[in-house]
């Protein structure tokens, strides 16, 4: 309940009447100019429920009949009859045609960049570096399909191993410590053989017993010095380019049981355009190949 009301012998102020454990509240009124802002913007408030969209009551209210929605409709259909010419020689043209036209190739590449950080960036990353797990790297020159506009086009239009397109990159790499073609030791003794293809053995007795399983199990996608195989996606071994992990323990287990990566069909999402434009600013990153 509220105590009497009285004037703090401190300050000189009213109280409200209000105690709480002997701490008296004072009745301190807001400044009017604060007040006077506080109307302002109730006024304000009342003026833009009238004007603009507010309450979706047989549609939207509003007198102005503007509708955020409808506007950037408008905007990104003014923004495509700009671009349609362009567009239109963009999508005709091929990835190498873009690339030696000075004109195209600086509209392909501003796209480009942008249809990347959408669609591309969240696994490849910002820059193309890649990314652990399995996400290549697309700034350098270490190709599993190929790093020309043609092999690039192909990636990106027809996907790896996502079952959306019959024209899809597929490669599969045998299971086999899972499957029961290889024990865990000569899984290990293979990874020391790999490892040595890019000088980093440790092991000559393990090297020497890997060189017979990797001749029998992995030579003929990978190539007889590791050389890889990019028709049929094999990674080469025999540098310091690696796409999971390098150290011997993840290379056995990546043998014996291996994570196979999926790409998505990006022609089943993106115009053509869009796929040139992409190609164009993937194969600029660093690594493409004439």
């Amino acid at each position: 309940m509220p105590t009497k009301i009285e004037k703090d012998a401190l300050t000189g102020t009213d109280t409200t009447g209000h105690e709480w454990d002997g701490l008296k509240e004072l009745n301190t009124p807001l400044p009017k100019w604060w007040l006077y802002v506080m109307y302002a913007t109730i006024a304000f408030s009342a003026v833009w429920v009238v004007l603009y969209p507010a309450f979706p009551i047989q549609g939207w209210t509003g007198t102005t009949g503007w509708i955020a929605r409808e506007a950037v409709v408008q905007e990104v259909a003014a923004a495509d009859e700009r671009m349609g010419p362009m567009m239109s020689r963009i999508r005709a043209a091929t990835p190498q045609q873009i690339a030696a036209d000075p004109e195209l190739r600086s509209f392909a590449m501003a796209g480009g960049r942008i249809a990347f950080a959408n669609n591309c960036a969240a696994c490849h990353g910002a820059g193309g570096q890649g990314a652990v797990g399995g996400f290549p790297s697309l700034a350098d020159d270490d190709w599993l399909w190929g790093g020309t506009h043609e092999a690039i086009r192909a990636t990106i239009q027809h996907g790896i191993r996502a079952g959306e397109s019959d024209e899809e990159r597929t490669s599969m790499m045998p299971r086999f410590v899972a499957d029961g073609v290889l024990t865990t030791a000569q899984a290990a003794d293979t990874a020391e053989f790999v490892l040595s293809l890019s000088g980093r053995s440790t092991d000559a007795a393990g090297v020497e017993r890997g060189k017979a399983l990797y001749a029998e199990n992995c030579a003929s996608c990978h190539g007889e010095n590791g050389e890889g195989n990019r028709d049929l996606g094999a990674p080469r071994l025999s540098d310091q380019v690696w796409l999971h992990a390098s150290d011997k323990a993840a290379i056995a287990r990546y043998i014996g049981n291996p994570r196979m990566g999926v790409m998505p069909s990006w022609g089943g999402r993106l115009d053509a355009a869009t796929v040139n434009m992409l190609t164009v600013y993937v194969h600029a990153l660093g690594g493409g190949e004439n």
